[in-house]
């Protein structure tokens, strides 16, 4: 890599085959941690260094998702510190699991993409020498693995990034930097919730129940589930996001708003609070048959709120059927009655990110046109607080954000100026 200016301003490239010494990235520091809107902000630090294996990309554009909120609460996890105690010695975090960009420079042994190529990346990252991924384990379960721009620092947020090469896939050339940038890590980890789970992947004509289906995850998993020829019914809780998942392919939606059951699980012996229960999950499950216009239960169920919703989540799985959860947005308390769970042979079950065979399948899916990006607002760089503060308030627009890096404007596909494509 060749070295010769310290800085370049947001939007403008270096000429091929420089790198600049600083750029500009999105930071949160300890002193910050709380709210979005004050966590992050937009500072000056060194580009990272290029290692073995590694590809250093011209972010382009990238995407909004909620590790970025957790980063910067500082809470149930000081990610900072956690590293530190590690031995790395930065004092800050540069959050962003999901981008598009150009490869600028490759590292010894990296070959399958070439400087200049358009790409899009994010996800997980493992140790490929590991020894459980050598005796055959999904990388996704290994224990090198770890969260990148959550767990691992140096994320999309930046002016340049460093990933490892099998993080990187093809841009589909139609899309724009920004939608290219806002759809691999929700559609991602919705194709390995309904695809990777075998023998409960998505089949036609199977119920399945989507939560927060207006969401990245949501929008990406209604669609999976209509391609592979199952009914999706999602969980909103507005008119706005119900017409929205409608739009995708979702045979019905129910509004959460209806309801009050939520939160744990009242202890079975409390014969009052329990019955309570069972009349508002009930409702619900009734809501979910006139949803689907007949009297089934979701074979899979797609999880995410966690704490507030998992008791109905089983409940009201089928028999034999699927709960498959990614995250616990309200809370990580999962209660449930064991009884509905060995007594009808329910299987709840954990999904973490995908894999690279995964990411690749939804690219592909995004590139054939049979998946949409959902990109329903991009903003400038400088915006980019602000973004994850309308997420964390759930004030956000129905499907995916994103924020401009490198791009000078909205709706491009090529380099400003004309240049590497």
């Amino acid at each position: 890599m060749t070295m010769t200016r310290d800085l370049y301003e947001l939007g403008e490239l270096p000429p091929p085959g420089e790198v600049p010494r600083q750029m500009y990235a999105a930071l949160i520091r300890q002193e910050r941690y709380g709210m979005p809107q004050n966590a992050i902000k937009v500072e000056v630090v060194d580009v990272p260094p290029l290692g073995p294996g590694q590809v250093l990309v011209l972010v382009m554009a990238a995407g909004i998702n909620y590790n970025g909120i957790w980063a910067g609460l500082g809470t149930p996890v000081d990610v900072i510190a956690a590293r530190q105690r590690k031995g790395d010695p930065h004092d800050f975090h540069i959050a962003g699991s999901e981008g598009s960009g150009v490869v600028w420079a490759t590292g010894e042994g990296a070959t399958r993409f070439q400087v200049g190529e358009h790409v899009v990346f994010g996800g997980l990252k493992w140790d490929e020498q590991a020894d459980d991924i050598r005796l055959g384990a999904d990388p996704t379960t290994s224990k090198s693995q770890a969260a990148w721009g959550y767990e691992l620092n140096f994320g999309t947020f930046a002016q340049f990034t460093v990933v490892d090469e099998y993080q990187l896939h093809p841009k589909p050339e139609r899309l724009t930097w920004e939608e290219a940038g806002c759809f691999l890590a929700g559609g991602g980890t919705a194709y390995r919730q309904l695809r990777g789970w075998a023998p409960h992947t998505v089949q036609p004509g199977d119920p399945v129940l989507v939560w927060g289906g207006s969401g990245s995850l949501g929008s990406m998993a209604i669609q999976i589930v209509h391609q592979f020829g199952g009914v999706p019914i999602a969980v909103v809780s507005s008119q706005e996001k119900a017409e929205h998942c409608r739009r995708l392919g979702a045979r019905g939606v129910i509004n959460r708003s209806e309801f009050d059951h939520w939160g744990r699980l009242p202890d079975c012996t409390d014969t009052t609070a329990y019955n309570d229960w069972l009349d508002g999950v009930r409702a619900f499950g009734r809501s979910f048959w006139d949803a689907l216009g007949e009297r089934r239960s979701p074979r899979i169920v797609l999880e995410h709120p966690g704490q507030d919703t998992l008791p109905t989540s089983l409940y009201l799985c089928d028999n034999g059927g699927m709960v498959v959860t990614c995250a616990g947005t309200s809370g990580y308390n999962g209660d449930v009655d064991l009884r509905y769970l060995w007594m009808f042979q329910k299987r709840l079950q954990g999904s973490h990110c995908a894999n690279t065979q995964e990411f690749r399948a939804v690219t592909e899916l995004v590139a054939a046109g049979r998946l949409d990006p959902c990109l329903s607002r991009t903003a400038p760089f400088t915006d980019i607080a602000e973004l994850h503060q309308l997420m964390y308030d759930n004030a956000h627009p129905p499907g995916n954000m994103a924020v401009l890096v490198n791009a000078a404007e909205p709706g491009t596909t090529g380099l400003p100026g004309g240049g590497a494509k």
